[in-house]
C-alpha cells in the first residue's frame, strides 16, 4: 500500500510490478479490513469467492465479471475490455510502446498493434487534428 502497487505473477510466469493511484490504493485498503473481520479471514488468498468461504478460483473474476456485466445491461463484458482500453489510453497519451508492453507484461511487438488497433482510426484523427497537416495550404 505505501508503493501504491501491486505484484503480479501472472500467465506464463511473467512477474510485473503495476502501479495503481490513490483511488484504488483507498477501496483496497476498505477492503482489506473487511477481509480482516470476514468469516474467512484465515484464509491466506486474497480475494474471495462469492459467498466468502473459499479462495476466488483463476477464472473467478471473468465469472463475476460477466455476471455483473450482465446485471447493469452490458454483454460481453470480460477484463480484456480493459487492455484494450489501457493500451488504447496510453497511445493516446503519447506514452512509449516498450514502456506499455512492460506495464502488461507483453514480450510480442504484436501485441500492441493488437490491443490499440480497436481505436487506431480515433488516435490517428485526434494527431491529425492537433498538428493540423495540411490545414494551413
Amino acid at each position: 500500500m505505501d508503493t501504491e502497487s501491486v505484484h503480479f505473477h501472472g500467465k506464463g510466469s511473467k512477474d510485473r510490478r503495476v502501479r495503481f493511484g490513490p483511488r484504488t490504493a483507498r477501496a483496497v485498503s476498505r477492503y482489506l479490513r473487511a477481509r480482516a473481520k470476514h468469516k474467512a479471514a484465515d484464509l491466506p488468498d486474497l480475494w474471495l469467492a462469492e459467498r466468502g468461504i473459499r479462495p476466488l478460483a483463476p477464472n473467478g473474476i471473468k465469472i463475476m465479471l460477466k455476471r455483473r456485466g450482465l446485471e447493469a445491461g452490458l454483454v460481453k463484458l470480460h477484463a480484456h475490455r480493459w487492455r484494450h482500453t489501457f493500451a488504447h489510453e496510453w497511445k493516446r497519451a503519447g506514452g512509449d510502446t516498450g514502456d506499455l508492453m512492460l506495464l502488461l507484461g507483453w514480450t510480442s511487438q504484436e501485441l500492441p498493434r493488437c490491443y490499440g488497433a480497436s481505436a487506431a482510426a480515433e488516435r490517428a484523427q485526434e494527431t491529425h487534428q492537433r498538428i493540423g497537416v495540411g490545414d494551413h495550404v
